[in-house]
């Protein structure tokens, strides 16, 4: 019976850091899929690369680089970046923010802010960050699985750039998960590739999630049944 894992070495670098995590690429060049959105001489390639990007939402499934390209451009931007969670953060915390950034953009500086799952915001708090994006005070980049046209308010979303994010392509998820095993020292069989690539369903953080559960149940010499 073919093992998913032909071996594994259980010192790898995974072990106490989430693959998913471990695997982040810090850069384009090691960005894998949105070719439509992130190929040579697209725009959104070009304004990363500038560090000139527009406020804007990047809406797409889960799993397929909306938080990374938002950790890419905290890596390349000049500007201060800051995480904010729709989930957790208030009304007096976002116009905390927002002064402090309309602050910096008076002398000069930059913010950008990343909102991850956008759409979990209310209207309430969604009109608070309508006029620092309006006047540039802040650049915005809002990540959602939701249809930004029903989630987002129509002022807001009338000042922002909408970036549609595909699914993963089997072939990309064949990459990703070839790069994790050579990056953590375990071969794994083209069936258990395959196996990976059928459940992950063009996600690219269920790949690595049954990848390393997979990794982690293997001792050397053991074989994996189906």
């Amino acid at each position: 019976m073919d093992s998913l894992f032909k071996e594994n070495d259980p010192s790898n670098e995974a072990l106490g850091v989430p693959l998913a995590e471990l695997m982040r690429p810090k850069g384009l060049e090691d960005f894998v899929g949105q070719d439509h959105l992130l190929g040579s001489e697209k725009a959104l390639r070009k304004a990363i690369e500038r560090d000139q990007i527009p406020s804007m939402i990047l809406w797409g499934p889960p799993g397929v680089g909306k938080t990374t390209l938002a950790q890419i451009v905290a890596h390349r931007t000049q500007s201060t970046f800051r995480n904010f969670s729709a989930v957790l953060s208030s009304i007096k915390e976002i116009k905390k923010i927002m002064e402090l950034a309309d602050h910096e953009h008076r002398l000069g500086n930059r913010t950008t802010l990343f909102i991850d799952e956008i759409h979990r915001f209310n209207k309430a708090q969604q009109d608070a960050f309508l006029s620092y994006v309006e006047k540039g005070s802040i650049t915005l980049i809002g990540a959602t699985t939701e249809n930004p046209s029903f989630e987002v308010i129509s002022a807001l979303l009338s000042r922002v750039r909408v970036f549609v994010l595909e699914g993963l392509t089997d072939t990309n998820i064949k990459t990703l998960i070839e790069r994790a095993a050579a990056r953590c020292d375990f071969d794994i069989s083209m069936k258990g590739a395959h196996a990976i690539i059928s459940l992950a369903g063009g996600d690219a953080r269920t790949a690595y999630n049954i990848l390393e559960m997979a990794a982690q149940s293997v001792k050397p010499n053991q074989q994996i049944s189906k």
